[in-house]
């Protein structure tokens, strides 16, 4: 149970991290889906897509 709990734990740092991978909207969105859909499904694809969405509009202010 501890190295399931720690493995998820990993995917969802590296999954933070990927959020900010990008130059433009459209690739933020994408490594955030992308990064979500690997740690949650489908659910985690949608929100990684909008944490994507939002690091491009704060780092463009």
């Amino acid at each position: 149970m501890a190295i399931r709990t720690i493995t998820t734990l990993g995917l969802g740092i590296a999954a933070v991290l990927l959020t900010a991978c990008g130059t433009n909207m459209e690739q933020r969105a994408a490594t955030g889906a992308l990064g979500g859909l690997v740690v949650a499904g489908p659910v985690g694809a949608a929100v990684g897509a909008v944490v994507g969405v939002v690091v491009n509009e704060a780092e463009e202010k």
